[in-house]
């Protein structure tokens, strides 16, 4: 029986001290406007994550070994978060609130890796959907992006997280510059 208890104990303590899978920093930069264009114009941030599974990396080293990575923070809150930035520095009052409402629905945030030796290849994907719910109506629009790119050797972590906070940064770019979204804003908020 002793020697079954300090077996198990041994196990307990190897299993702690393994290490752990590596986690993405994903930390986006919202546009930062350098002068508010509206004024007095209240708005509540909202998001859900649709996505059907919750890592945003997945590796294929290619010998049948498929390695999810996750984000080390909450993909949903840093991009609301990102948003909520962004309109704030448009000059929207970010109140909880507001009758007026923006929701952010994550439907795909992914880098896909195909990983070698001697070489790998990224593939990333994003998409995004954005809902303006207000008194006057409602507003629904789908904001996707891709990117691929290839390197030398084994794919870094670094690589990965770079892959998706510029994806993410350049979808957030074309919100930031859609005239159908920030006329749609500005007249019925």
């Amino acid at each position: 029986m002793k020697k079954l208890l300090l077996a198990a104990s041994i196990m307990a303590l190897t299993a702690c001290s393994a290490p752990t899978e590596p986690q993405l920093n994903i930390n986006p930069e919202p546009v930062l406007a350098s002068q508010p264009v509206v004024k007095g114009k209240a708005l509540a941030v909202d998001s859900r994550d649709l996505r059907p599974a919750q890592f945003v990396a997945v590796v294929d080293n290619g010998e049948k070994s498929v390695q999810p990575l996750h984000a080390k923070q909450n993909l949903r809150l840093v991009m609301q978060d990102a948003l909520t930035r962004q309109f704030g520095a448009q000059g929207y009052t970010i109140d909880n609130q507001s009758q007026s409402k923006l929701r952010l629905d994550i439907l795909e945030a992914m880098v896909n890796v195909k990983d070698g030796m001697m070489s790998h290849d990224l593939s990333s994907k994003l998409q995004i959907q954005l809902v303006v719910e207000s008194p006057k109506g409602k507003f629904v629009k789908r904001y996707s992006g891709k990117s691929a790119r290839s390197g030398a050797m084994s794919a870094s972590v670094e690589k990965m997280e770079e892959a998706m906070n510029n994806l993410i940064g350049a979808v957030l770019k074309d919100i930031y510059a859609d005239p159908e979204l920030n006329t749609y804003l500005q007249e019925n908020l």
